[in-house]
C-alpha cells in the first residue's frame, strides 16, 4: 500500500468519524463543528484525487462561509435541546427505514464508479490540454448554467429563511415588520412641536443657607 492510499483510508476514517458524530452530538454547536472536520477530510480525498479546484472551493465556500453562517445561527436560535429529544424515539422506526433506503440507494448508484481502473481525466478539448478548472468553468456557465443559477436561487431562500428564523419572536427579539418599513413616511417618523420657553425656578441663597446651619 503506498502513501497515497494510506491518507486515502486515514482521511475517509477521519470523515466517517466526524459524520457519525454530526447526528450523534448532543450540543448542536458541536455537531456543526464536527460537521466542519467532516468537510475538511473531504477536501483532502479531493485532493488526493487531483481535483484542486474542488478542494480549495469546498474549504472556502463551506467550511468558510456556510458552516461559519450555520454555526451562527444555531447559536442565534438558542435551540432548547430537551424539546428536540422529545419524541425521538417515537420517530426512530421511520427515519431508520428512509435512512437504509437511502444508503442502499447511493450503494447502487456509486458501486459502478468503484469499478474503474483509472483515474477519471478532465476534459479535453480539441487536441489541446485543458485544466480542471478550466474545463469545470466551461461545463458550468455552459451546459449547466440554468440549474446554476438555481442553485444560486436556493442558496438565496435559505439564506433568507435562516434569517427569518433568528428574527422569530421572542423576548429579547427587536423584530421589526418590513410592511412596515416600506410603508412609513417622512411625516410620521417625527413631528416638530413649538413650545414656550421656560426656566426653572432656583432655589434663592437665603433660603438654602438657614437649612444648611440647621444640618449642621
Amino acid at each position: 500500500m503506498d502513501v497515497k492510499t494510506g491518507l486515502f483510508y486515514v482521511f475517509s476514517v477521519v470523515m466517517l468519524f466526524a459524520a457519525f458524530r454530526v447526528i450523534t452530538a448532543r450540543n448542536p454547536v458541536h455537531a456543526v463543528l464536527f460537521l466542519v472536520l467532516a468537510f475538511f477530510q473531504a477536501s483532502l480525498i479531493w485532493m488526493l484525487l487531483k481535483a484542486e479546484f474542488l478542494s480549495i472551493t469546498l474549504v472556502l465556500v463551506y467550511v468558510g462561509a456556510v458552516m461559519v453562517l450555520f454555526l451562527f445561527v444555531v447559536m442565534m436560535m438558542d435551540i432548547n435541546v430537551d424539546s428536540i429529544r422529545e419524541g425521538f424515539w417515537q420517530h426512530f422506526p421511520l427515519a431508520a427505514v428512509v435512512g437504509v433506503l437511502i444508503a442502499l440507494e447511493m450503494a447502487a448508484v456509486l458501486m459502478g464508479g468503484f469499478r474503474v481502473s483509472e483515474e477519471p481525466q478532465a476534459a479535453l478539448a480539441a487536441g489541446a490540454q485543458m485544466t480542471n478548472t478550466r474545463a469545470l468553468g466551461i461545463l458550468l456557465y455552459t451546459k449547466y448554467l440554468y440549474p446554476l443559477e438555481v442553485a444560486a436561487a436556493i442558496l438565496l431562500v435559505a439564506m433568507i429563511a435562516a434569517i427569518a428564523l433568528t428574527l422569530r419572536k421572542r423576548k429579547d427579539s427587536k423584530h421589526v415588520s418590513p410592511g412596515d418599513q416600506v410603508r412609513v413616511r417622512s411625516k410620521d417618523r417625527m413631528s416638530v412641536l413649538k413650545m414656550d420657553a421656560t426656566q426653572a425656578a432656583l432655589p434663592q441663597v437665603a433660603d438654602v443657607a438657614p437649612e444648611a446651619e440647621k444640618k449642621a
